[in-house]
């Protein structure tokens, strides 16, 4: 890695790390989130530090999440590195889950995966009128990681919903969901910074972001929020699917058909772990959850033709195996979410000792 993949300054009292890779829309590698890691830390320790401040360098994204060419590329290999990445990753998002301080994140265009990861964790998350925040891995044979299982059921059916589809939301639904806190205008982006780094106390941060705050417009998940509320507590996927072709409205239509494009292994696996994490009473349960099973999904055939299809040949027509949800067999769930019996991350909240998950 550069040294400038992240940039990190300290302006008054203000720590500010700024994802610098914006011809990759600022994805994640390992050695930037162990910089990121490392910079986190040192600002939570200093005194001298009253708040963090997260960016992204360009105008397309905050971060489209991890760099996931390396799993097509890394089939078969030996080892794979993208464990110690999780690994790394997810304990990343624990430690910015338990920060201290104001943890103040510039939602600001794409906002996908690890870049859900890395800000909707935080405890001051803005949007923009440009935010474009998704949970995709479902797209690519995968599942919501980062702790998102946690994220999306905190509340109802919205974040599920947005779990199994993989649906792209704009600042108004991001908020809904919770996964944002308030919207500012992204042309008032630089007069927040400057007012963040002359902040002399943490309320001072708060009082400049609520100065700076506008309103984010219409929610599409507030509006169908009956809706997504009831067909998500149904059993099976296939269900989901069904309710919402018989709802038969346009939102309905729309989600029914966005569902039945992801891989039906993967659909199958995520409404599991969503059942789950609702049951679950902390994030960092799910995060050793999600671990395992990815580790797990590393060798199967969904997870390689899915990153193929988006990302090596970008032919957007991913063959699924198995092609169906009628198709998938229950003991291969089964064993998807039994995990791998890979060491899981190990979760360092401030202040206290390391700690394994369970």
């Amino acid at each position: 890695m550069s040294e400038d993949d992240i940039l990190v300054s300290r302006v008054g009292r203000l720590g500010h790390i700024r994802l610098n890779r914006p011809k990759a829309l600022n994805s994640l590698t390992l050695d930037m989130v162990r910089r990121f890691a490392r910079s986190l830390d040192e600002f939570g320790e200093d005194d001298g530090t009253i708040a963090v401040l997260v960016t992204g360098a360009g105008e397309r994204g905050l971060c489209a999440g991890g760099d996931i060419r390396g799993l097509f590329e890394c089939r078969g290999q030996g080892e794979n590195p993208y464990k110690q990445f999780w690994r790394e990753e997810y304990r990343l998002n624990a430690r910015i889950a338990s920060f201290p301080k104001p943890y103040v994140v510039v939602m600001d265009g794409v906002v996908m995966g690890g870049g859900v990861g890395v800000s909707a964790h935080g405890n001051r998350r803005l949007a923009t009128e440009r935010t474009r925040l998704a949970m995709p891995e479902t797209g690519v044979g995968f599942i919501p990681d980062v702790g998102g299982t946690w994220l999306l059921t905190r509340d109802k059916g919205a974040g599920i919903y947005m779990g199994l589809s993989g649906a792209m939301v704009g600042p108004a639904d991001a908020i809904h969901v919770g996964l944002a806190d308030l919207c500012v205008d992204s042309r008032d982006i630089p007069r927040l910074i400057s007012r963040l780094e002359h902040c002399a106390r943490p309320q001072d941060v708060d009082a400049a972001l609520l100065d700076l705050a506008c309103a984010t417009g219409e929610s599409v998940l507030n509006d169908n929020r009956a809706l997504l509320d009831e067909v998500t507590t149904l059993d099976r996927v296939e269900d989901i699917i069904a309710a919402l072709v018989v709802a038969d409205s346009a939102f309905a239509r729309e989600a029914a058909r966005e569902i039945g494009r992801k891989s039906p292994t993967s659909l199958r696996l995520t409404h599991e772990l969503l059942k789950r994490a609702k049951r679950s009473d902390s994030l960092e349960v799910c995060l050793v959850r999600e671990f395992r099973v990815a580790c797990a999904l590393l060798d199967t055939h969904d997870l390689h033709e899915g990153v193929r299809a988006a990302i090596i040949d970008k032919d957007k027509n991913p063959k699924w195996s198995p092609a169906t949800l009628a198709e998938v067999d229950d003991a291969t769930i089964a064993a998807l979410l039994a995990g791998s019996s890979d060491e899981p991350p190990r979760f360092e909240p401030w202040g206290r000792p390391a700690s394994g998950g369970a």
